[in-house]
Order: structure tokens, then sequence, then C-alpha cells
């Protein structure tokens, strides 16, 4: 089992700014509810409002994928679609 760390951040359009703020509390408390999430953290940054840093470790790569199908299908993943990701996701043995 190969613990999976995504590590990154995104930039949110200005349009959608508001909508992504009103969302993310219940993003995280659900992506914290998934079975195999170790550490999830999403932090607005102070300096570049639209920018978030976003910490991610899953047990194994199969809560990551659970993870990503999760989001893709659910409010957070369609207020998101113009966001643009950087991230860099590592597996640990």
């Amino acid at each position: 089992m190969s613990k999976v760390t995504l590590e990154g951040h995104i930039i949110v359009p200005v349009q959608d700014l508001k909508s992504v703020l009103e969302a993310l509390p219940e993003h995280i408390k659900l992506t914290h509810a998934e079975p195999g999430c170790i550490a999830f953290h999403v932090q607005q940054s102070s300096r570049k409002p639209h920018r978030f840093d976003v910490y991610e470790e899953f047990i194994d790569r199969e809560a990551f994928e659970y993870h990503q199908r999760r989001v893709r299908e659910s409010h957070w993943g369609t207020i998101t679609s113009n966001v643009i990701r950087h991230y860099q996701v590592s597996e640990e043995n």
C-alpha cells in the first residue's frame, strides 16, 4: 500500500471566487469524511486572494482516486471547473 500525496495550489477566476469561498467548508468536511483521507488542507493566500494552497494525503491510490471521482461529480467539481490547478502527486511506499 502506497500513501498518495497531492501538493500545490489553485488559481480561482475572479468571477468564481465568491462561490468557491462559500462551498469550501462543505468540500473540506466531505473530504475529511472520505475513507482513506489522512490529511486535507486548503488555505487561501493572504497576499493573493485568488490563490489557494492545497495539501492532500490518502492512505493509498484507491482512496485518492475515489476522492478525485467524488470531486468531479460534486457541486465543488462544478463550481471549480474554471480553476487553474498546479499540483504534484507523489506516492510513498
